[in-house]
């Protein structure tokens, strides 16, 4: 029998004018069972950085754990801590294996980091990753060009929208903002 794969999540990052926001849906599906519906995969490492992950809740944890060390040693300098992780996310034989995306933000940057040791920095004020990450995506990027909403109100609506279209994406959402 096949292993039954977990599958999880949308994390949506919408910037406009001075404020950024991180939403991400609370689904953990495990193969085609709802395993949990109020997960927490949004939060704020410090009072500048928000970060988001999907895939595997426990591979993400020890990677945002290693992002909270690299920003407290590195204040101020989100990307430059990103590239950290990334590197030691490729050349650490424990941490090779993790399966996870994350989104990082801060006032200045809107970061991917994943297992291929990408560290891309989205341009464009909109990011989605996981399950229904490119539902969300589209939704946030035609309505941050077809509508004078905020960064909070077309975030909402494009999780609606994805949480609508994608079966492993709910309407339980966490969601962190900074503001400037």
């Amino acid at each position: 029998m096949d292993k039954l794969k977990w599958v999880s999540t949308t994390i949506l990052t919408v910037q406009r004018r001075n404020k950024v926001v991180m939403i991400g849906d609370g689904q953990v599906s495990l193969g085609p069972t709802v395993f949990k519906n109020d997960a927490k995969k949004v939060r704020k490492i410090n009072e500048n950085v928000i970060c988001g992950f999907a895939g595997s809740a426990a591979d993400a944890l020890t990677l945002v754990d290693r992002l909270e060390n690299q920003i407290e040693k590195y204040p101020n300098q989100t990307l430059r801590a990103c590239v950290n992780v990334a590197k030691a996310w490729r050349t650490e034989k424990y941490l090779k294996s993790l399966e996870a995306s994350l989104i990082v933000v801060d006032k200045e940057h809107i970061i991917e980091l994943d297992g291929s040791g990408n560290v891309i920095e989205i341009h464009g004020g909109v990011l989605g990753i996981g399950s229904g990450g490119l539902f969300a995506l589209s939704a946030a990027k035609a309505l941050l060009h077809h509508t004078e909403m905020d960064a909070e109100e077309i975030a909402e609506k494009a999780m609606k929208i994805a949480a609508d279209l994608c079966i492993y994406t709910n309407h339980n959402w966490v969601k962190e903002k900074l503001e400037w």
